[in-house]
């Protein structure tokens, strides 16, 4: 870590793996949506439509390297639905 990082948690960093990626972007989102600030409100809209975009990079990422089937049981709906919301 450089003199740089300093202020910045070390989950985001170097984390230790998805599961820490994972909890580090929760811890985040809650202090965000506890605080009266409404920058803090903007920003959970800004956040809102990225996680939105991500997952459906990530659902055609998965897609390609496998199948619409196999999103469609990680999200817990049918294939038809998965390729309807994520296909772009």
């Amino acid at each position: 870590m450089t003199d740089d990082d300093s202020d910045v948690p070390h989950a985001l960093v170097e984390p230790a793996g998805l599961g820490e990626l994972e909890q580090a972007a929760a811890a985040a989102v809650s202090a965000l949506a506890e605080s009266a600030d409404p920058e803090a409100f903007q920003a959970l809209l800004r956040l809102s439509a990225l996680v939105g975009e991500s997952l459906g990079v990530s659902a055609r990422t998965l897609a390609a390297a496998g199948s619409w089937a196999k999103v469609a049981e990680f999200a817990g709906t049918t294939r038809q639905a998965a390729w309807s919301r994520w296909n772009g």
